[in-house]
């Protein structure tokens, strides 16, 4: 009885800890915290559902910022639907010395067709960023602009990604280059608690912030 009893009075309390209080706990919490307890999702002027803050999407066009490079989903990124669902996130796994990150991989199938495995290296994405961008062949270009997020949907790039972006932005927007550089600095997020992480760019309401502009 001496090692039953309080075995018995351990799992009781953890049972009712970790079983009722603690997840009563997170969803009072998460009342005070209503949208991000709900995937800080983010609508439109006429409340239509366009995305989520914590989840990258894929800009392609000149107008718009474009996000990091991505091994997630078909079109590289998770696909947001009405249901507010996501594909899912992936990484590449490879390490720093990886001759296909580096390089990538370019194969041809016997009916000379691109290889569905072909993978663009960070080589082949720094000459894609610099040539949309207008950059030198040798200028330097930022890591995260070429190299794939742990998640796959890091909804963020560092400020130095979006100022080398927004000549181009600014030209196809007909803009001074000096506005778009405000709002970059409108929308940088500091580090947390001014010591960890690095200042960020969240690419969707940086987007939604230079439509917002150019209406006004």
């Amino acid at each position: 009885m001496k090692q039953l009893r309080p075995a018995i009075l351990l799992t009781l309390f953890f049972a009712v800890f970790a079983g009722i209080v603690f997840p009563y706990a997170l969803y009072a919490i998460g009342l005070t915290m209503p949208k991000q307890a709900n995937g800080s999702l983010i609508k439109n002027a006429k409340g239509e559902l366009i995305g989520s803050e914590l989840i990258a999407q894929p800009f392609s066009r000149p107008e718009y910022f474009h996000p990091r490079p991505s091994a997630t989903g078909d079109l590289g990124y998770g696909t947001f639907d009405k249901d507010h669902a996501y594909a899912g996130s992936a990484a590449t796994n490879l390490g720093p010395t990886s001759d296909k990150l580096i390089n990538g991989i370019h194969k041809k199938t016997a009916d000379g067709k691109d290889d569905p495995g072909n993978f663009d290296g960070i080589k082949d994405l720094a000459i894609a960023y610099r040539k949309e961008n207008g950059m030198g062949a040798t200028d330097l270009v930022p890591a995260d602009a070429v190299t794939r997020s742990a998640s796959g949907i890091d909804p963020h790039i560092s400020p130095e990604n979006a100022i080398l972006q927004s000549k181009r932005v600014a030209e196809a927007r007909k803009m001074p280059v000096d506005e778009v550089k405000k709002l970059i600095n409108a929308n940088t997020e500091e580090r947390f608690l001014g010591v960890f992480g690095d200042p960020a760019v969240n690419v969707l309401k940086l987007n939604i912030a230079l439509d917002q502009s150019k209406k006004q």
